[in-house]
């Protein structure tokens, strides 16, 4: 085995609460499912420039880490912006807006009335609103743009001014804040109380649940794609990112009803800085991670884990692993350069923490041993962004 030149620091700590044996319970369903899938994937694929993004096959990686295989799914160029967030958040839009139209006119309307203006002016007159650290913000913004309603966005210090720059492209009201991811979130939840906007966000709290199982849905999207992608192939680990943990719980529980107990191993990644959920589950319950969460891969540099995600992660993610921040320009190097024959991928700096963990546990014995990675294990990880700042990706890249 040839050892691929990817270096950093990982912690782990493999869940008591997992079990193949254990079943996918009808509250965890009533967050995400297959049958409740169904009409968001039917929906976004009615949308202007909806295209499949590519799963592709790492294999000359897959080779020289020792793994049986590596499938990547590019969501770099997912509806021209950069993220996977481009399909939660904007479906998330349009169900807000759906269900306050059907409010005022006594009807639902359909996503093609929104989407060809025929309620413009009902539209016009309601606001959207989040906190964010960039992508899914910009999701948000998009959505609002494509359907026409107002926007308002609250970012945290460490966003960069090229995300912020981003919504405002697509008319977003942008309103920077001098606290961190989670201060954002409750001054957003309090100012569209005062002022009568619909939070849109994509975490969850006590009091605040339907929105966030709406943006998980329209993530369903790219999982039933990378269903019909692998052909009938089951990947055997699934390494994935894990923020608040919003993702993460749409792909385990996704996968879980899809599979049952011929689900993947699913491993959660995060910083070292904000690793709420690995912290959570050693302590059997959602912890809050506080401070600067400071971390390049700063779409997860959340510390309050998703009530919702928590339902499904709690007893349905097998590992928490943390990745130190020097794997990560590496990593993304590695891709933009193409590894061996596999093409080059344009990956941004919270799109590599799976694939980087998956890597460099494979090629340390211990943490291969306890994950059970070998030349057998086939491996999907999310590329969940290319390039969403591109300065920053130029600086991390050259």
């Amino acid at each position: 085995m040839i050892m691929i030149k990817l270096s950093g620091n990982l912690t782990h700590f493999s869940n008591p609460k997992a079990s193949r044996k254990n079943e996918y319970s009808a509250l965890q369903r009533g967050v995400i499912s297959v049958a409740k899938a169904e009409e968001a994937i039917t929906d976004i694929k009615t949308w202007p420039a909806y295209a499949v993004t590519p799963l592709h096959s790492l294999s000359d990686m897959a080779k020289d880490a020792g793994l049986g295989a590596i499938w990547y799914k590019d969501e770099s160029i997912r509806f021209g912006l950069k993220s996977f967030k481009a399909l939660g958040g904007a479906y998330a839009v349009a169900r807000q807006l759906q269900n306050v139209l059907e409010a005022r006119l006594g009807r639902r309307p359909a996503i093609e009335e929104l989407l060809n203006g025929d309620l413009k002016g009902e539209v016009s007159e309601i606001v959207v609103s989040c906190a964010t650290d960039g992508n899914h913000g910009r999701s948000v913004a998009w959505g609002a743009q494509m359907f026409g309603c107002g926007c308002v966005i609250y970012i945290h210090r460490d966003v960069s001014e090229g995300r912020k720059l981003a919504m405002e492209a697509f008319g977003a009201e942008v309103v920077r804040i001098t606290g961190n991811y989670d201060e954002s979130v409750r001054l957003a939840d309090t100012e569209a109380k005062a002022k009568g906007r619909i939070i849109v966000s994509d975490t969850s709290y006590e009091g605040y649940m339907e929105v966030p199982k709406d943006v998980a849905l329209g993530y369903t999207v790219m999982l039933s794609e990378i269903v019909e992608q692998l052909n009938g192939e089951i990947p055997t680990h699934v390494f994935v990112q894990g923020g608040v943990g919003g993702l993460a719980s749409a792909v385990a529980g996704y996968f879980w009803d899809l599979w049952g107990e011929k689900r993947p191993r699913f491993v959660i990644v995060e910083p070292e800085q904000a690793n709420c959920l690995q912290l959570s589950a050693k302590a059997g319950e959602p912890v809050v991670v506080t401070g600067d969460l400071d971390t390049l891969m700063a779409g997860l540099a959340c510390g309050e884990v998703s009530v919702l995600g928590w339902q499904i992660l709690s007893n349905g993610a097998d590992d928490f692993m943390t990745l130190s921040e020097d794997a990560v320009a590496a990593t993304m190097q590695l891709l933009a350069k193409g590894y061996e024959s596999d093409p080059a991928i344009e990956a941004g700096e919270s799109a590599v923490p799976g694939l980087a963990s998956a890597v460099i546990a494979r090629q340390t014995p211990e943490f291969a041993e306890v994950l059970n990675l070998n030349e057998q294990s086939k491996v999907l990880v999310i590329g969940t962004e290319g390039a969403t700042d591109p300065e920053l990706y130029q600086q991390l890249v050259g």
